[in-house]
């Protein structure tokens, strides 16, 4: 007796079935998300390979070492963020905040890591690759969800968010900060609040004021984006930026 269709793996896997996969990686998210009353999310983007303070030092030393701060620094900032969502809830009752992370080591664990710490939820939106990712300890089981397909991944990022931030990051922190200021330029997605953490690194490695000068981008375009360096500053940053936004927009596009 042949599977039925949707019990067939080999179909499943099949490239005739291909829109099915990328239903199924828009419709189960959306499911636990309502399930689960996550309405609004501060995403935490970085690096995956910038190690804990706890990861033993090599020697010599790694210069990404030198970066481990950064991971608790977004812990912390997790944590703050996280014990804010209980008065951003009471002030917004039919809201709920929460961290929202790639699910992965580095930056993504340490945004896991501080809101478990404030004993709060977080989301992980994990991405199926060869090597890095792996969902980190922190994550809530129900709210950790395996994708196949970047893109799809992409669109939950930006579904729920309520405002972003970068830490230190290579190809993947660049690709997700670029995409999130680009829809945010174009009107794709409502003006949210998204904050570069670290302000010697992204100044030295990205020249944001040339790109006006040369009119590669406006000089609006730079208010797009605040700056921070330590996690109270961000969270003041968040908390400013989210409460002006509810009271002057009726919600986020996607």
């Amino acid at each position: 007796m042949n599977d039925l269709a949707f019990e067939n793996q080999s179909f499943l896997w099949g490239n005739e079935a291909g829109p099915v996969r990328i239903l199924s990686e828009y419709l189960h998210p959306k499911s636990e998300f309502q399930t689960h009353g996550i309405t609004d999310t501060i995403v935490v983007f970085g690096s995956a390979r910038i190690p804990s303070p706890e990861t033993p030092k090599t020697n010599p030393p790694s210069p990404i070492e030198s970066l481990s701060h950064y991971y608790t620094e977004a812990c912390e900032f997790s944590r703050l963020i996280s014990e804010w969502a209980d008065l951003f809830k009471q002030e917004n009752p039919d809201r709920n905040l929460h961290i929202c992370t790639g699910g992965g080591p580095g930056i993504m664990e340490a945004g896991n890591r501080g809101a478990k710490e404030a004993g709060s939820k977080s989301v992980a939106l994990n991405i199926v690759l060869p090597h890095e990712q792996h969902v980190n300890p922190y994550v809530d089981p129900e709210l950790a969800f395996e994708f196949h397909y970047f893109f799809m991944r992409k669109l939950w990022f930006m579904k729920t968010c309520r405002g972003m931030i970068a830490f230190p990051g290579g190809f993947g922190t660049f690709d997700e900060l670029f995409e999130t200021l680009t829809l945010v330029q174009t009107g794709k997605k409502s003006r949210i609040p998204i904050l570069l953490y670290g302000t010697e690194f992204w100044t030295s490695v990205i020249n944001f004021k040339k790109l006006a000068e040369m009119r590669l981008i406006s000089e609006e375009d730079l208010h797009l984006f605040g700056f921070a360096d330590t996690p109270i500053d961000a969270l003041r940053f968040f908390q400013e930026k989210i409460r002006f936004e509810l009271t002057h927009s009726e919600g986020t596009k996607t």
